[in-house]
């Protein structure tokens, strides 16, 4: 898809932006409350004002939804063929905990679903992206490799959410006679999956579409299966912003 390179450059320009409030104090992180009592900083809208100006001049005819600028109607969205999804900073809370553990997130939506995504870790300095039927893949500075699902073992790797705990997780992972809990921030838990670290990532806390649309395309152009509880087709073509249960898995139904 011939937006690909463009938009993993993009990303990583965002990354830049991101590390660049992160290599400085705490208190220049700016840090404020949203409405949903999430937290804000200056690296968010720093990444999403360099994204949404990035994404104009590529794609001047397409419209962008980004976490930071989301109050738009769905009278308006319901409109929409095709569009930019966007989370300038995924795992808000992991960057301000300075643990590494956060993305720069950009995927086109086409009929509700992913068709292009691109995740960039800034601290990892790894990218991970995928465009519909073209495989996904993993750049790191030493060079791009194809992202594939592993086959499942004996001891079933699950990935989890380190800020967003569940008590819904526990009576998940009772099926399984031995398994390995590896808790992470951010859409990193969908490249886990996809680079074939872990088997199975199950979400019983909230996301948002901007939090799952580019981890989405590229897990499954990786080999494993995405199912969102509820929704058969067109996950991204909802009123609804808040995504229901959904699960990144590689193993047999």
């Amino acid at each position: 898809m011939h937006y690909l390179n463009a938009v993993i450059d993009i990303a990583e320009q965002a990354g830049k932006a991101i590390l660049a409030v992160y290599q400085q104090d705490t208190a220049a992180f700016n840090i404020t409350g949203k409405a949903d009592d999430s937290p804000l900083t200056a690296a968010d809208l720093a990444a999403h004002q360099l994204i949404v100006k990035a994404l104009t001049a590529l794609t001047p005819h397409l419209p962008i939804l980004s976490e930071e600028a989301a109050d738009i109607s769905w009278d308006i969205r319901k409109t929409w063929q095709r569009y930019w999804l966007v989370d300038p900073l995924d795992g808000t809370k992991e960057f301000i905990k300075r643990n590494g553990e956060f993305t720069v997130n950009i995927a086109l939506i086409d009929n509700g679903e992913p068709v292009l995504g691109v995740i960039h870790a800034p601290v990892l300095n790894k990218t991970y992206y995928a465009a519909k039927g073209e495989g996904a893949f993993v750049k790191t500075p030493a060079g791009v490799k194809a992202a594939k699902v592993s086959t499942p073992g004996d001891v079933i790797r699950v990935v989890g959410s380190r800020s967003h705990p569940s008590p819904d997780l526990a009576g998940y992972l009772a099926q399984f006679a031995q398994h390995d809990m590896v808790p992470v921030g951010s859409s990193l838990k969908f490249c886990l999956v996809a680079e074939g670290v872990a088997d199975v990532y199950p979400r019983f806390g909230p996301t948002m579409q901007w939090d799952t649309g580019a981890g989405h395309i590229i897990a499954l152009e990786a080999g494993a299966s995405v199912s969102f509880d509820g929704i058969a087709s067109k996950v991204y073509q909802r009123e609804q912003l808040l995504n229901p249960h959904f699960m990144v898995s590689t193993l047999t139904p």
